[in-house]
């Protein structure tokens, strides 16, 4: 995962002179791999940070006032691909040209300052952190918490490849600690002074790990069991939704197929209509029916044909939102205080042009144009503050990260979903424009100190991740294979940020993919 930035304005003289002051020599990235996901990530302006200056295509500028969705930046044959062959290529998709000015270069630089190269390897008393996942997530978050001060040691279960070669940081395999159970994980924190364990993947906060952390007084970044069904269940978020007054599609809700193809023969339904398995189902559960056959179909692939299993056994069908996509992130602590963070859009569509099978994310940028100053406005106090009020109410205090995706078409604003973590990739580049100390923040949050906390710091300049698969992704492709990434892609002179998503390290120390 890396993330590029691409500076849109002008800057002043006395502003260039203050990033020259704050950018110092770039350190090393040991990052020599990817896995399913690459997200490169750059940061470009004007003032040289000892990175090389790479022009921008054409193509950008004569796409300046095309569509603003994005893109995926598919590798073309579908292997892995240099990125200095894969960036201008996503650059000059119609979908990026708002991030790119005509006849402007983007400086590819570190963000790393002289006064962190100085950061110590392993802290002695610093706060330890335990870090549960290991896609690109959760390869950000370790990142972004080992550049505090404040922490001593980051442990990451299970980890990848990238994740181990980060400062601070012990990876533990699935050997060495199973995150699904929760009393092993208990008992390592204890073990191991842990004071602070962040979760990744919604699948464990649904299953209540940060309950099983909390009842033996750990901090744990992420909400409760049940605070968690905002995410782990289509018909709770939407009856959430309902009776606060937050804006979504109208719905029903059927575990019984035959009362859901009732519903959809009723000739007041419009087409298109969306059928959504209740439960997790990775992403995969949600079919935009064209037609009553295909919303047929999917009724009955999921409660009769099991197609989701237990995720399936209740469905939701709710009408067809048309806008632009887009998330919106938000930081809650325990006491309830929720505080905006940024805004972002990803790409699922395998191919460039938002055409091709969905994948897990192809690539995401932050912030979205889309997201202007009134609509984030409009989602502070018409969808966070009654959720995060109602969920109070319905007994579930809600802590941790929100990610309301959202449906914005002109002036109207609804939620198509909420999740309960950070998004991928949409962490990577959000973490990438954070200039506040990320520990901090956590800390905050799991004390209910956010009301002191203060500003959050942004970089102003937008990211970019570019994600890279192996051939074949999402559908069959080869695992094992080795990753070699370019030394073009990061070294000494001209260094990138690599995340890693699903690798693994061979018997020589060589980079495989694990995963797609």
């Amino acid at each position: 995962v890396g993330s590029c930035r691409c500076d849109r304005r002008a800057a002043s003289s006395a502003k260039r002179r203050q990033k020259e002051q704050r950018v110092g020599q770039a350190t090393r990235e040991h990052a020599r791999g990817m896995g399913k996901q690459v997200h490169l990530v750059f940061r470009g302006s004007r003032v040289a940070g000892g990175g090389r200056r790479v022009p921008l295509p054409s193509a950008a500028s004569r796409t300046a006032a095309a569509s603003r969705r994005g893109s995926r930046a598919r590798v073309p044959g579908g292997g892995f691909r240099a990125l200095n062959d894969a960036f201008p290529f996503s650059l000059g998709s119609p979908h990026l040209a708002h991030l790119a000015r005509p006849s402007r270069d983007v400086v590819v630089k570190s963000r790393v300052s002289e006064e962190e190269t100085s950061l110590p390897t392993e802290g002695v008393g610093g706060v330890r952190v335990l870090v549960v996942g290991g896609g690109g997530r959760e390869h950000a978050l370790v990142w972004g918490l080992a550049r505090s001060r404040r922490c001593g040691r980051v442990y990451c279960a299970p980890g990848n490849a990238g994740i181990a070669l980060e400062p601070k940081t012990v990876l533990l395999g699935k050997s060495d600690l199973d995150c699904d159970d929760h009393d092993a994980v208990v008992q390592f924190c204890e073990r191991e002074g842990v004071s602070l364990v962040v979760i990744g993947p919604e699948a464990e906060l649904v299953a209540g790990l940060a309950d099983a952390l909390r009842s033996r007084g750990i901090r744990a970044f992420g909400p409760s069991r049940a605070a968690a069904q905002l995410e782990g269940s289509k018909t709770f978020m939407k009856d959430v939704c309902r009776k606060y007054g937050i804006p979504t599609a109208s719905y029903e809700a059927f575990d019984e197929a035959e009362a859901a193809l009732s519903y959809l023969r009723r000739p007041e339904t419009s087409f298109p209509i969306v059928v959504k398995a209740d439960g997790l189902a990775a992403g995969k559960g949600v079919v935009i029916a064209q037609d009553l056959p295909d919303a047929e179909a999917a009724v009955e692939s999921m409660l009769l044909g099991k197609q989701f299993g237990d995720a399936g056994a209740s469905v939701v069908i709710e009408d067809f939102l048309a806008g632009e996509e887009a998330s919106f992130f938000v930081i809650v602590d325990a006491n309830g205080t929720s505080v905006k963070l940024h805004s972002a859009q990803d790409h699922k569509a395998a191919y460039d042009g938002d055409v091709g099978p969905n994948t897990g994310g192809m690539g995401a940028y932050s912030p979205a144009p889309v997201v202007t100053e009134r609509v984030e406005a409009e989602v502070m106090s018409r969808v966070v503050e009654p959720l995060v009020r109602g969920l109070r109410e319905e007994g579930c205090p809600f802590q941790g990260v929100i990610f309301a995706g959202l449906m914005i078409d002109g002036s109207d604003v609804k939620v198509l979903e909420f999740n309960v973590r950070f998004g991928d990739p949409e962490c990577e580049v959000l973490l990438y424009r954070m200039r506040s100390d990320l520990l901090d923040l956590v800390l905050a949050a799991c004390d209910g100190a956010l009301d002191d906390f203060g500003e959050i710091e942004w970089d102003e300049d937008p990211a970019l991740v570019v994600v890279m698969a192996a051939r074949g992704y999402p559908g069959s492709y080869e695992k094992g294979t080795l990753i070699d990434l370019p030394t073009a892609v990061s070294s000494d002179d001209d260094p990138a940020k690599v995340f890693h998503a699903n690798t693994k390290s061979g018997e020589g120390g060589e980079v495989l993919a694990a995963g797609g």
